[in-house]
């Protein structure tokens, strides 16, 4: 009837691994977005990859606000990121403090 007593401690270290996981793969979205950012404000809109927002073909303007966009969403990732990787002191207590109680 004792159920879950060992489950907890499982399920906590899945969520320590989904986390890690989690914080890894923002920081890597985060890069991606950063360096795009220096690419439209370093590439002509005409020299970049086709499959990138804001290509025209011939162009030789820079996009600022395709830049500006991309390096506050990269931005707004790593504050995510950030925020992830913090103790979270208040759920792990609670975690280690509740054990199912049994009634009969």
């Amino acid at each position: 009837m004792a159920r879950g007593l060992t489950g907890g401690r499982k399920r906590a270290t899945m969520s320590g691994m989904n986390n890690k996981f989690l914080f890894t793969l923002v920081i890597l979205i985060g890069l991606a977005f950063v360096a795009l950012a220096f690419v439209y404000w370093l590439v002509p809109a005409g020299s970049l990859p086709g499959f990138l927002p804001g290509y025209i073909p011939g162009a030789s303007s820079i996009h600022l606000k395709h830049g500006i966009g991309s390096l506050i969403l990269g931005l707004a990732l790593f504050v995510f990121a950030w925020f992830q990787s913090g103790k979270n002191q208040r759920k792990n207590k609670m975690s280690a403090d509740t054990e199912p109680t049994i009634k009969q």
